[in-house]
C-alpha cells in the first residue's frame, strides 16, 4: 500500500510565484484606474463649479445690447461691441498670413524632405527641431518679438506716431484738441504702430508652429503608396504633391488650423503688450488704426474693484466661450465629415 506524497518542488513554488503576480499585477491595474477615475471626476467637478459660477453671475448683463454696445464706466451700460469687431479683424489677418505660410511650410518640409547631402538633413533637422521648440514658448515672449519687430521695427523707421512712410489719409487734429482718423482703409505706415496689423502677424507667430506640425501630421497620414503610385504614371514632384497628397490631407490640415485660430482669438498676453490701451469705445477704422480684442476686454473688466463689472467680465467669458466651442465644434465636423479612409 503506497502513501501519496506531497511535493513542493520547483515547479509548484513558480506556479505559487507567478499566482501571487498576476495578483499584485491586476491590483495595481484596478488602483490605477481608481486613481484616473478620481481624477477625471475632481477635474469634471471643478470645470462645473467654474461654469455654474460664471453662467450665474455673467448672465444678468448678457444680451444683444451688450453685444453690440461699446465699453462704459457704468457696468449696466457697458458692451464689448467693438471687442468682437477687432477680435474678428485680427483673427481675420492673422488667418490671411498665417494660414498659407504655415501651410507651405510643412508642405515644402514633409513632400521635399532632402534624401541625399548629410549637411542639407542636419539642417533639415534643426528648422525642425526648432519649430517644434516655438510651439511652446510662452505667448507673452511672443508678445515681446511683436512689439519689437512689428510695433517699432528695430527704431529703422522713426517712431510710430511720427513715421518715415505714411499711405493714405494722415492723422489730423481738430481746433478743440481732440484728434481724428479719416475713414480710409488702406492707410499704411512705417512703422506699423500698435494697430490691428501688428496685433495680427504677433498673433502670426503664436500660431505659426502649432499650423505648421498639424499640417506636417495631416500630411504624414496620407499613405506612401498614393505617392509611389502618382509617381510612377509619371507625375512629377509638384503635381503628386498638388492633386495627391495635399487633397487627401485638407480634412487635417483644416482641422489644425481652425483649432490653432481657437487659440489666437482667446491670447490675452501678447495683445495686451501690443495695444497697450484696452478701453476703447470704436471700433477699427483701418489696419494702422488702434484696436481692443474680447480677452483685453473681459481682462479690463475683470480688474475694476466693483462687483458689477465682475458680473459683466463674467458675461464676457460667456461670449468668448461662446465663440471657442464654436471653433471646436467646426472642426470637429470638418474632421468628421471630409475624413475619408485612405489606402
Amino acid at each position: 500500500m503506497s502513501a501519496e506524497v506531497t511535493t513542493f518542488g520547483p515547479d509548484r513554488l513558480s506556479r505559487h510565484g507567478r499566482a501571487a503576480s498576476i495578483a499584485l499585477r491586476m491590483l495595481k491595474d484596478r488602483g490605477f484606474v481608481v486613481i484616473c477615475i478620481l481624477a477625471a471626476t475632481s477635474s469634471i467637478l471643478v470645470l462645473s463649479w467654474l461654469l455654474w459660477s460664471i453662467l450665474s453671475s455673467g448672465l444678468t448683463y448678457l444680451d444683444w445690447a451688450f453685444l453690440d454696445d461699446v465699453p462704459s464706466r457704468k457696468p449696466e451700460k457697458a458692451g464689448m461691441g467693438p471687442a468682437i469687431i477687432g477680435s474678428v479683424l485680427v483673427c481675420a489677418v492673422c488667418a490671411f498670413f498665417a494660414l498659407p505660410i504655415g501651410v507651405g511650410s510643412a508642405v515644402f518640409l514633409e513632400e521635399y524632405k532632402p534624401t541625399k547631402g548629410k549637411w542639407v538633413k542636419r539642417l533639415h533637422a534643426f528648422v525642425q527641431l526648432n519649430i517644434s521648440n516655438l510651439a511652446g514658448v510662452p505667448s507673452i515672449v511672443y508678445g515681446i518679438i511683436g512689439l519689437t519687430v512689428f510695433v517699432e521695427m528695430f527704431g529703422l523707421f522713426g517712431s510710430a506716431n511720427d513715421p518715415a512712410l505714411a499711405i493714405g489719409s494722415h492723422p489730423f487734429e481738430a481746433s478743440d484738441g481732440s484728434s481724428y482718423l479719416e475713414q480710409a482703409w488702406y492707410y499704411f505706415q512705417l512703422p506699423i504702430g500698435r494697430g490691428v496689423l501688428a496685433g495680427a502677424l504677433t498673433l502670426m507667430l503664436v500660431i505659426l508652429p502649432v499650423v505648421i506640425i498639424s499640417a506636417q501630421e495631416a500630411l504624414r497620414a496620407v499613405p506612401d503608396s498614393l505617392r509611389h503610385a502618382a509617381l510612377g504614371v509619371g507625375a512629377t514632384r509638384w503635381q503628386m504633391v498638388s492633386k495627391v497628397s495635399l487633397p487627401a490631407a485638407v480634412p487635417g490640415i483644416m482641422t489644425g488650423s481652425i483649432l490653432a485660430m481657437s487659440r489666437a482669438i482667446g491670447e490675452a498676453a501678447p495683445m495686451l503688450v501690443i495695444a497697450g490701451i484696452v478701453f476703447i469705445t470704436y471700433t477699427p477704422l483701418h489696419l494702422m488704426d488702434d484696436f481692443t480684442v474680447m480677452p483685453l476686454q473681459i481682462y479690463e473688466w475683470a480688474k475694476k474693484p466693483q462687483e458689477a463689472f465682475h458680473a459683466v467680465a463674467a458675461s464676457g467669458i460667456i461670449v468668448l466661450l461662446a465663440v471657442l466651442l464654436g471653433f471646436n465644434a467646426l472642426a470637429v465636423f470638418i474632421r468628421n465629415k471630409f475624413h475619408k479612409p485612405l489606402s
